[in-house]
């Protein structure tokens, strides 16, 4: 695999400085040609957010538990997705070609280092950039990542080991048996609808929203392409990300399976100045379960980043 995703030919907005993001909805020309948003709210350095999903729009990140209070979160809408365009060429969904649209929003910001957080899927988009920019991160942390760009699996064990940790009581006791019905390779709609309250540590109506939005905020056609095998290479992922200097943080939630907190472990042990974390009492979404456990978290790893660097 080539770290060289694509041209550097970029729209960048003249004056657009690192201390001058606006609040609202901005958008950029990719290497493409095609047009993407990204949503910015809060105040202080700028955060450069990926959505997981996989190509869920970026509005489900909401403001991450809080973190806007000490940050000015950049939330991306991936290509296809959100208030961003859909591409002329629906292979370009593939997530190592969207590597060249997150250095395009650097560029258009003119952030010469950025620290970005990545949640779930959105974590191989983050590992690809950091294999291709190491130099241009400043700090990265990774929110329940999956990591196939790395070769570290999640496999059915694993996810059931963390659905049983809630064993005992409803709606985790049919949650856990349509889980393993879907992780035996059957199960349907009714099945998935079963099985959500396991993704969240607090099943509650604020959750359940939050899980009914995935409908409208998914684009099904480029989760399909975004993890196609031939994005990934993770030997020569792993090899590259020998040269990133940045502090990475490894948030991994203590119900979550995806990842449990040894692979969380194995992924943060592949960056020369990776830690991990386990969040008590959260799911995939830890800023749902517990915002100011969180943002307190995360802020505390970037300022200690910032003060390495």
């Amino acid at each position: 695999m080539s770290f060289s995703h694509a041209p550097s030919a970029f729209d960048a907005t003249p004056g657009g400085g690192a201390a001058a993001v606006p609040s609202g909805t901005g958008r950029f020309t990719t290497y493409d040609g095609t047009r993407l948003a990204y949503h910015s709210q809060g105040r202080g350095e700028p955060l450069i957010c990926l959505p997981g999903g996989a190509m869920r729009a970026s509005v489900y990140l909401g403001d991450l538990g809080g973190l806007a209070a000490n940050r000015r979160l950049v939330l991306l809408d991936l290509r296809g997705t959100g208030d961003s365009e859909v591409p002329a060429d629906g292979a370009t969904y593939r997530v190592d070609h969207q590597v060249a649209d997150v250095e395009a929003l650097r560029v258009h910001l003119g952030l010469e280092r950025m620290d970005v957080l990545a949640h779930s899927a959105g974590g191989n988009l983050a590992q690809l950039y950091a294999a291709a920019h190491p130099e241009r991160l400043r700090a990265l942390v990774l929110v329940t990542p999956t990591a196939w760009a790395l070769g570290v699996p999640v496999t059915p064990e694993l996810r059931l080991e963390a659905a049983r940790l809630r064993a005992g009581r409803e709606p985790y006791d049919a949650a856990i048996a349509a889980y393993r019905t879907i992780l035996d390779g059957g199960g349907g709609e009714a099945e998935w609808e079963l099985a959500v309250p396991l993704f969240y540590g607090r099943w509650n109506e604020r959750a359940r929203a939050h899980a009914a939005a995935n409908a409208d905020q998914q684009n099904e056609e480029a989760a399909h392409a975004y993890a196609a095998p031939e994005a990934f290479d993770p030997p020569a992922t792993r090899t590259a990300l020998q040269e990133v200097t940045a502090d990475v943080l490894v948030l991994a939630g203590e119900f979550d399976g995806n990842p449990r907190p040894e692979p969380a472990a194995r992924i943060a042990a592949l960056f020369p100045h990776g830690v991990r974390d386990v969040q008590p009492g959260a799911g995939h979404f830890p800023w749902m379960d517990d915002a100011p456990w969180f943002a307190a978290r995360v802020e505390r790893f970037l300022a200690g980043a910032r003060t390495r660097v």
